[in-house]
């Protein structure tokens, strides 16, 4: 399941709804991502996220089947926000839940290391009555090799 959406969500009745009445899972892994307060030594006092309606959903509905087609799951979940976040609110959350912990956690970094890299996402953070886009980090590239074919 994937969602684009403004509005916060609540990480635990994220999970709870999607496990709930669900006996064939026994691990679930989970990533929460949050706007920082600085970033390359300079504060933000906000961030902006843009997207392209439709073709964000497009792109990470891919992701997510080809993480099905991995890794034996029995559900995932990708919501991320958009729009004026502030220091401290959330912005993304990926879960990956599995029969075992193994499928589950490499599941959940692909997720993620795809979200960094490759989902039509545009970040740009505000502080110091400037404003800067964010580029994409090397570290982040080099995360994303490993799961490549």
């Amino acid at each position: 399941m994937i969602r684009v959406q403004t509005g916060d969500f609540d990480i635990g009745a994220e999970v709870e709804a999607l496990t709930r009445n669900r006996a064939d899972i026994g691990a679930v892994v989970t990533f929460s991502g949050l706007v920082r307060d600085a970033s390359g030594g300079s504060a933000v006092t906000s961030m902006d996220l843009e997207h392209y309606p439709g073709m964000t959903e497009k792109e990470l509905a891919r992701i997510e089947a080809e993480a099905h087609d991995r890794w034996p799951l029995q559900a995932t979940l990708i919501v991320h926000r958009v729009g004026r976040l502030a220091p401290g609110d959330n912005i993304v959350l990926v879960v990956a839940a599995s029969a075992h912990r193994k499928a589950a956690f490499e599941a959940a970094a692909f997720l993620m290391d795809y979200l960094k890299t490759r989902a039509p996402f545009w970040k740009r953070e505000v502080g110091q009555g400037e404003s800067r886009w964010v580029d994409a980090r090397e570290d982040d590239d080099r995360a994303a090799e490993k799961w490549r074919d």
